[in-house]
C-alpha cells in the first residue's frame, strides 16, 4: 500500500481514466446512427449535440463539489473524501447518459422527445468536469511547478482518448455504432470504478518532478506516435481483426508503461529520504501569485486564490471568456460535423473513421505540445502563456479555411491544424486561470470559463453550420453533397477564431509585467 499511496500512482491512474473517458470527441462515430434512428435534420441533430457540449463544460457544480470534499484532502490515505467521491458522481451521469442513448437508439424504448434526449444527451457530457476537476486539478497541485506539462498531460490523454476508444469500436463492435455506445456505458465505467480510489492530492514539490514528467511525456509521445501509424496502416492497406487485436493489445501495454515512472520515481524518493537529501516545497511558485507594485491595473486584477465571484469581477477573466467563445466553440463544432462534412464530399467509412481518430491524435498533441512548450518557454525566457493562446487561435483561423476550401485532403490538414489549437486551448487555459486567479477555486473558475465552449458551439452550430446547411440541403432527406454545403460557415468561424486571436493578444499585453514577476520570483525562490 505504500507504493499506492504516491503522486506517481495518483498520475498514472489518472491517465488511464482520462485515456478512457474522451467519448464526447467520438460523437462523430454514432451521430448517424443517431440521426436516423431518431429521424432527426440536421438542426436537430446539432441541437442535440450541443447539450453534450454544454453538460461536457458546464462545471461549476463540479468545482464546487471539489471545493468542498477534496481541497484540504492530502494524499495521507484518507478514503472518505478526495478526488475520488467527485471521480464517482461524474461516473453515474456517464453510465445513465450513453445507458439511455443506447437504448433509444437501439429501439429498446420509443423513440423519446428531443427533449428527453438532450437531457440524457447533457448528462453523457457532464461527467466529464467531474472527471476533470478531479484529475486536472489535483495534478496542477500534485505537480504545482511544473503545472503546464502536468495539465498538457492529462487533458492530452483525454483529447487521444478518442482514438483509443475508436480502435476498440473496430474491435468489438463490429462497426454497429450501437454496440459502440453499449461499449462506452459499460466498460469505461468498470475502469474508472477500479482506478478513482488512487487519484489522490499530495501538496508538495520533490526534486526530480521535472525529469519524471518529462518520462511520463515521452511515454506520451510514443503511444500517439504508435496510435498514428496503427490508424494510417488501417487507412491505407487495411488490418485483419487478428492485426487489429494485437495492436490494441500493444497499445494496452504502452498505457501500463507509466506504473514504471511511478516505480523510477519512488525508488529515487526513497534513496533521497534516506540521505536526506531530498528538497521539498510545500506550494508552488508558479501558483503563488504575486501582489505586484508595478502597475496598479495588473494589480487589481492579479490576487491570490479569487473566489469565482472576484474573478468575473475582472477584465482578464472577460478576455478569457471571449477568446474561448471564439476558440472552443468553433473546434467543437468542427468535432460534431466533421463527419457530416465527410459525408458531403463523399469521402468512404473508413475515411471518415479515420477523421475522427486523427481529430484526437492532433487535440492530444496540441494539449501536450502546449502545456509543454509553454512551461519551457515560461521558465527559460519569461514567455506569457496568452502569447502562445494567441498564435495557436491564428492556427485555427487557417485551419477553418482550408476546410472550407473543399480541395482534396483539405479535411485532413484543417482537422490537423482545428485539432492541434483546439487542444492547445484545453491545456492553455486552465494553467492561465490558475496562475491568475489562484489554485484555491481552480475548478470553478475553470469551468465557469469553460461555459463559453457550449455557448460558441451552439452559436456555431447551430445558428451557423445547421441554419446554412439545411438552407442548402434536400428536403426529402436533409442531405447536401458538395463544397458548397459548409463553405460559408467555415469562413464565418475562421473570422471569429482570428478575433479571438487577437482578443488573446489584449489579455498578453495586460498580464506580460505580472508574468515577469511571476518569473522573477520563481528565480529568487
Amino acid at each position: 500500500m505504500e507504493f499506492a499511496n504516491t503522486k506517481w500512482v495518483a498520475a498514472a491512474a489518472s491517465i488511464w481514466i482520462q485515456s478512457f473517458s474522451g467519448a464526447s470527441y467520438t460523437f462523430g462515430i454514432y451521430s448517424s446512427v443517431l440521426k436516423s434512428s431518431q429521424s432527426y435534420d440536421q438542426s436537430t441533430l446539432d441541437t442535440v449535440s450541443v447539450y453534450k457540449d454544454i453538460g461536457a463544460n458546464v462545471g461549476i457544480l463540479s468545482g464546487l463539489f471539489y471545493t468542498a470534499v477534496a481541497s484540504r484532502t492530502s494524499g495521507s490515505g484518507r478514503f472518505f473524501a478526495g478526488p475520488w467521491l467527485v471521480i464517482f458522481v461524474g461516473l453515474l451521469q456517464w453510465f445513465v447518459g450513453y445507458g439511455f442513448i443506447w437504448m433509444a437508439a437501439s429501439g429498446v424504448i420509443e423513440r423519446p422527445p428531443v427533449a428527453v434526449m438532450c437531457l440524457f444527451m447533457f448528462f453523457a457530457g457532464h461527467c466529464q468536469p467531474f472527471f476533470n476537476t478531479a484529475i486536472v486539478v489535483t495534478a496542477v497541485r500534485n505537480f504545482s511547478d511544473y503545472g503546464g506539462t502536468a495539465v498538457g498531460i492529462m487533458k492530452g490523454y483525454l483529447g487521444l482518448s478518442g482514438a483509443i476508444l475508436v480502435q476498440m469500436y473496430h474491435i468489438f463492435c463490429g462497426g454497429d455504432p450501437r454496440n459502440y455506445i453499449l461499449l462506452l456505458a459499460v466498460v469505461p465505467s468498470l475502469l474508472i470504478l477500479t482506478l478513482m480510489p488512487f487519484v489522490r492530492t499530495y501538496d508538495t514539490v520533490i526534486a526530480g518532478d521535472k525529469k519524471h514528467l518529462n518520462g511520463l511525456s515521452a511515454i506520451s509521445l510514443i503511444i500517439v506516435t504508435y496510435l498514428m501509424v496503427v490508424i494510417l496502416v488501417e487507412n491505407i492497406i487495411g488490418m485483419s481483426m487478428p492485426m487489429k487485436i494485437c495492436s490494441f493489445t500493444f497499445l494496452l501495454i504502452l498505457l501500463a508503461s507509466p506504473l514504471l515512472v511511478a516505480v523510477r520515481a519512488q525508488r529515487e524518493e526513497k534513496q533521497r529520504f534516506l540521505s536526506l537529501d531530498f528538497p521539498v516545497t510545500e506550494r508552488t511558485t508558479l501558483l503563488d501569485s504575486p501582489k505586484l507594485n508595478s502597475s496598479s491595473d495588473v494589480k487589481v486584477v492579479m490576487t491570490n486564490d479569487m473566489n469565482v465571484l472576484e474573478a468575473i469581477c475582472t477584465t482578464n477573466f472577460w478576455l478569457l471568456f471571449v477568446a474561448m467563445i471564439c476558440g472552443m466553440g468553433s473546434g467543437l463544432a468542427t468535432i460534431n460535423n466533421i463527419r457530416q462534412m465527410g459525408e458531403s464530399l463523399r469521402y468512404s467509412t473508413v475515411q471518415l473513421n479515420s477523421l475522427v481518430s486523427l481529430w484526437s491524435i492532433w487535440n492530444f498533441l496540441g494539449r501536450f505540445g502546449s502545456g509543454y512548450i509553454s512551461d519551457t518557454y515560461l521558465h527559460s525566457h519569461g514567455w506569457p502563456r496568452p502569447v502562445f493562446m494567441a498564435i495557436t487561435l491564428g492556427l485555427m483561423a487557417i485551419g477553418h479555411i482550408v476546410m472550407a476550401s473543399g480541395v482534396l485532403g483539405s479535411l485532413y490538414i484543417g482537422s490537423l491544424l482545428v485539432g492541434l489549437a483546439y487542444g492547445s486551448q484545453w491545456s492553455l487555459m486552465p494553467t492561465i486561470t490558475s496562475e491568475i486567479f489562484g489554485v484555491r477555486h481552480m475548478g470553478t473558475i475553470f469551468y465557469t470559463i469553460s461555459i463559453a465552449s457550449p455557448v460558441g458551439s451552439y452559436i456555431f452550430s447551430v445558428k451557423v453550420i445547421g441554419y446554412l446547411y439545411d438552407k442548402v440541403a434536400s428536403e426529402d432527406d436533409h442531405s447536401c453533397y458538395g463544397n458548397h454545403c459548409f463553405r460559408t460557415s467555415y469562413m464565418i468561424m475562421a473570422a471569429m477564431a482570428l478575433f479571438g486571436s487577437l482578443v488573446a493578444l489584449v489579455l498578453f499585453l495586460r498580464t506580460k509585467k505580472f508574468y515577469a514577476t511571476l518569473v522573477a520570483k520563481r528565480i529568487l525562490k
